[in-house]
């Protein structure tokens, strides 16, 4: 497998034709939609790096090399501030982070636009764009050029260097586009987005020091797991991929074991680099800005260990848990109902959904957790495999279905 020859492509990119629109997966054909890290807009998909662990699997869009617009940039633009759950200042912000690189040739003037009519309108929002490809000085002084938008850029790079998993690795595309944006960053922030990190392909220690000397320049250097499912899984196969976990492996959540997990930290910390190392993107992100996080990990103390003691002062004095009426307010504002259980660092709803328990949660910057997705103690939010995870909680799920269920809210005060 080779990296693929992208050229520059038309200044425009071709509209999808309604008949391929209709025929895709109504995730894919979602333009806006809300994700942990921000409501995200994504009227671009296609794309043709082919990474062996793209999410694209999930909902048979790997096959789309090439980029199509689902709509025009005002419109999309249009639906983003538009979103029921959109807050000016509030709402954290990702551009084409689900179905293409905000940076291939035909996708970037459509970025530009869309970020300049956002800043336009004077929005401070934090926007978030993941990217693994090319980014020039000129494309920075476009960036530095923004007055309002709190932009920060999150070069994913893995290290790992089989071909079959990405091809792009050989290139050193990322790498390169890392160091321009550090020379000429002022007020963007800049994050090596180190991820996938995975047991066999890319966890071996000299691995882990040159990605850690490659983020040496950054902001914040922030680290995650794998997602393992039965598609990329097959894919990986087909390549001739040994997979790093098996079928009962198999979650919703990313893949990061505690000792893969203390070993990236003990690499980092080896190290003796400056650049914070964190393991949430809201964190990273809010500490390259001067801002608390807005996902409120500070009610989950155990995340927090490794962020700077000025990132645990500000989300420490930003962290407020909220009352019944909080939580009224908030609910009714989005017009949302749920049953909800008041716990110390976090919230539990029931049915409250994926997509708006992260707009109640980035309202209040405090944890919302769904009881039909629950979060287990010690996994960080990850995939529970190769964790240490207290039996009892099981059963305490089951007491709060039933709290839930029968009452309208209830608190444990």
């Amino acid at each position: 497998m080779t990296v693929p020859a992208i050229s520059e492509g038309p200044r425009t990119l071709p509209l999808m034709p309604a008949d391929q629109q209709a025929a895709l997966d109504p995730y894919m054909a979602l333009i806006v939609g809300y994700r942990k890290s921000g409501l995200s807009l994504n009227h671009i998909i296609g794309c043709p790096l082919d990474c062996g662990y793209c999410v694209r699997h999930f909902w048979g869009n790997f096959e789309v090399k090439t980029p199509h617009l689902l709509c025009t940039d005002d419109q999309a633009v249009e639906l983003l501030t538009g979103h029921h759950a959109f807050q000016p200042r509030t709402t954290p912000i990702q551009l084409l982070n689900k179905a293409t690189d905000p940076f291939l040739p035909g996708v970037r003037p459509h970025l530009f636009t869309v970020l300049h009519a956002l800043d336009q309108r004077g929005y401070t929002n934090h926007v978030l764009i993941i990217t693994r490809f090319k980014v020039t000085a000129a494309d920075m002084a476009e960036l530095e050029s923004l007055r309002h938008l709190h932009v920060t850029l999150l070069f994913t790079y893995s290290g790992i260097i089989d071909p079959r998993i990405e091809p792009i690795a050989k290139s050193r595309i990322t790498i390169t586009s890392l160091r321009t944006a550090c020379t000429h960053k002022q007020r963007t922030g800049v994050v090596l987005y180190w991820r996938p990190i995975v047991p066999g392909w890319n966890d071996q220690p000299a691995t882990m020091a040159d990605v850690l000397d490659i983020g040496r320049d950054a902001d914040a250097i922030v680290f995650t797991g794998y997602y393992h499912k039965p598609e990329n899984a097959t894919y990986l196969r087909e390549q001739g991929v040994p997979l790093p976990y098996g079928e009962e492996d198999y979650h919703r959540r990313k893949a990061m074991p505690a000792d893969l997990d203390a070993a990236v930290i003990a690499a980092w910390r080896a190290s003796r680099i400056s650049t914070p190392l964190f393991r949430k993107t809201s964190c990273g992100v809010a500490y390259v800005h001067g801002t608390p996080d807005y996902n409120g990990h500070w009610g989950v103390r155990e995340i927090c260990d490794i962020c700077p003691a000025t990132q645990q002062r500000r989300c420490a004095d930003d962290h407020r848990q909220p009352t019944p009426a909080d939580m009224d307010r908030v609910l009714a504002m989005f017009g949302y109902q749920s049953p909800y259980l008041i716990e110390d660092g976090h919230v539990w709803t029931h049915g409250l959904g994926e997509q708006r328990r992260y707009a109640v949660q980035h309202t209040l910057r405090h944890q919302i957790w769904e009881l039909d997705q629950p979060h287990y103690l010690y996994a960080h939010g990850r995939a529970p495999h190769g964790h240490r995870l207290d039996p009892a909680q099981a059963g305490h799920f089951t007491a709060l279905r039933e709290q839930l269920i029968t009452q309208t809210r209830y608190t444990d005060d």
